[in-house]
């Protein structure tokens, strides 16, 4: 071994002794904070989602985020205007106008299925983010060029949304699906002398698979505004 490679030895003996450079913090911003708090509300719900369990997270002080987020609710806000880009709303279709309506509230249904809680950060909040207003106007098109009058179709899209957000936040606090063997049970253990059409008809108010009636609502809805206008 040359005096030039133990130098080099004993360079790097040193370097272990040494402390490591901390690693610099990755600075915080709006969409740090937006995505740190999808991942929570993932994972354990809308109701764990505060604005300290999102600075824990990042590692960092409530006071760091409101520098970014004025709020709570600005941060509900923000989550709904994320999700809600996720939307594609098509091209208005005057012969497919309903399967629009649908596909887009189905889309939707499936991103805030996706955050269990999540829709009542909808429910509390009026459409004032871009990105929802976008749906909004998506909407509005594919109503009006079905040939839905302007009041009928902005008053739809306040109910089809409407229906979206409850739908999936009654769904969160069943925690997904009921199970309907269960219910049906219970249903046919009613004496006959006081049920007598709900034990007859048990099997069909029990019936349906994954979101048939969801779209059965919204169709119902959809059905009504051709009569409407």
């Amino acid at each position: 071994m040359n005096r030039k490679s133990r130098e080099e030895w004993a360079t790097q003996i040193a370097e272990l002794e040494q402390e490591p450079a901390p690693a610099r913090k990755e600075p915080i911003t709006v969409g740090r904070i937006v995505t740190t708090a999808l991942a929570l509300v993932e994972a354990e719900g809308f109701d764990a989602l505060t604005m300290r369990r999102v600075a824990a997270a990042l590692q960092t002080g409530p006071a760091s985020l409101y520098a970014h987020v004025r709020n709570k609710a600005d941060l509900d806000d923000l989550l709904i205007g994320t999700l809600s880009r996720n939307v594609s709303a098509p091209a208005p279709d005057a012969e497919r106008w309903r399967e629009q309506v649908l596909d887009v509230c189905g889309q939707l249904r499936d991103q805030f299925l996706r955050y269990p809680g999540i829709a009542r950060a909808a429910l509390s909040a009026p459409p004032a983010n871009l990105d929802t207003l976008r749906i909004t106007e998506g909407l509005l098109a594919i109503f009006l060029a079905g040939g839905v009058s302007p009041r009928s179709a902005a008053w739809a899209i306040d109910a089809v949304l409407l229906y979206v957000s409850a739908y999936t936040f009654e769904t969160s606090l069943r925690g997904g699906q009921p199970d309907r063997a269960e219910m049906l049970a219970r249903l046919r253990m009613l004496p006959v002398s006081r049920f007598p059409h709900i034990v007859e008809h048990a099997d069909t108010l029990n019936a349906g698979e994954g979101h048939e009636r969801f779209e059965f609502a919204l169709r119902l809805l959809l059905d009504g505004l051709v009569t409407v206008g």
